[in-house]
C-alpha cells in the first residue's frame, strides 16, 4: 500500500532468500565441493544478460519499469497495517459525527494513504455514495490489472532463466569440445559448463518466480485493505457510530486473502 511513511523490510522475504542460499551452499560443501566450483561470472552473466533481453523483448518499456518498481513490495512492506488504518478510519468518523464531514478537511495533511485520502475527499465534495464507491472500486481494479501485469514480467524471468541457463551450459560444452585431447581440461570444463545451468534454475525458483508471486499477494491485501477504505467512508458519510464502524472493519482483520477466497465485487462496466 503505497503511503508517505517508512517501509520496513520483509522479513519473510530476505530470510527465505537467505535460508535457500545457505541451505544449497551448505549442501554443497557438505558434499566436499567449494564455492569456487559455481562461483562462474561468465555464466551468470549469459544467464542474466539472457533473461533481461528475453523480458525486454517481450513487455513495453513502461511495464518494465514498473515491474522493476514493485520489487520494492517484495523487499519491503507498509508500515500501516490494518488495525492501523481501522484505527484511523474511526478516528475521522468520531470527528465527523461530532463536527460534521466537512471538518474533516483538517485532517487531510495528515492522511498517509492516498487512496483513502482520494475518497475521503469525494465523500467531503459531496459525492454521492453510489458513484463514489464506484469510482473507488474503478481505482482498485485498475490497481490489480496494473499489479497483475508487472508481476508477470518476473513470472517471465523465471520462464526464460532455466532456457537461458541450458544454453549457456551447451556453448561451455562447445569449448569443452575443443580440447578433446586433454581428458582433464574436459572433466573440468563440463562441470563449468553446467553452473549456468544451475544460476538459470536457481534464479527462477529461488527469486524470480517467488518475486512474482510476492507481488500478487501484496496486490491482494492491498485491494482488501481498500475495500475496508471504503466501507469505512461510506460508513462515515451515513454517520454510522463509530463504533459500529470499529465492529464493521475488524471483519476484514480476520480474513486472509491469500487463503480464502475474497468477497465478490460487481465489475464495472
Amino acid at each position: 500500500m503505497a503511503g508517505k511513511g517508512n517501509f520496513r523490510p520483509d522479513l519473510a522475504t530476505l530470510g527465505g532468500l537467505a535460508l535457500a542460499v545457505l541451505a544449497i551452499l551448505g549442501g554443497l560443501l557438505l558434499e566436499g565441493g567449494s564455492l569456487q566450483d559455481v562461483a562462474q561470472h561468465t555464466a551468470l552473466l549469459i544467464v542474466l544478460g539472457g533473461t533481461v533481453g528475453a523480458v525486454m523483448v517481450h513487455y513495453p518499456l513502461r511495464t518494465l519499469r514498473g515491474g522493476v518498481l514493485r520489487l520494492r513490495d517484495v523487499v519491503f512492506e507498509s508500515p500501516q497495517s490494518k488495525p492501523d488504518i481501522v484505527e484511523e478510519i474511526v478516528s475521522l468518523a468520531t470527528r465527523a459525527r461530532r463536527m460534521g464531514l466537512i471538518s474533516l478537511e483538517d485532517e487531510f495533511d495528515n492522511i498517509q494513504d492516498p487512496f483513502l485520502l482520494k475518497a475521503l475527499k469525494l465523500a467531503v465534495d459531496g459525492v454521492d455514495t453510489t458513484e463514489l464507491r464506484r469510482m473507488m472500486e474503478l481505482d482498485i481494479q485498475v490497481r490489480e490489472a496494473r499489479a497483475e501485469q508487472e508481476a508477470k514480467i518476473w513470472e517471465s524471468a523465471g520462464s526464460y532463466s532455466p532456457t537461458v541457463g541450458i544454453i549457456g551450459a551447451v556453448m561451455g560444452l562447445i569449448q569443452v569440445m575443443k580440447n578433446l585431447a586433454d581428458i582433464d581440461r574436459v572433466g573440468h570444463g563440463i562441470a563449468v559448463s553446467f553452473v549456468a545451468t544451475v544460476y538459470g534454475v536457481a534464479l527462477a525458483n529461488l527469486l524470480f518466480l517467488p518475486a512474482g508471486n510476492k507481488i500478487k499477494a501484496r496486490a491482494r491485501l492491498e485491494s482488501e485493505s481498500r475495500e475496508m477504505m471504503i466501507e469505512g467512508v461510506l460508513a462515515i458519510v451515513d454517520g454510522l457510530n463509530p463504533k459500529l464502524i470499529k465492529d464493521k472493519l475488524e471483519t476484514y482483520l480476520d480474513t486472509d486473502p491469500a487463503a480464502s477466497p475474497r468477497p465478490s465485487r460487481q465489475r464495472v462496466a
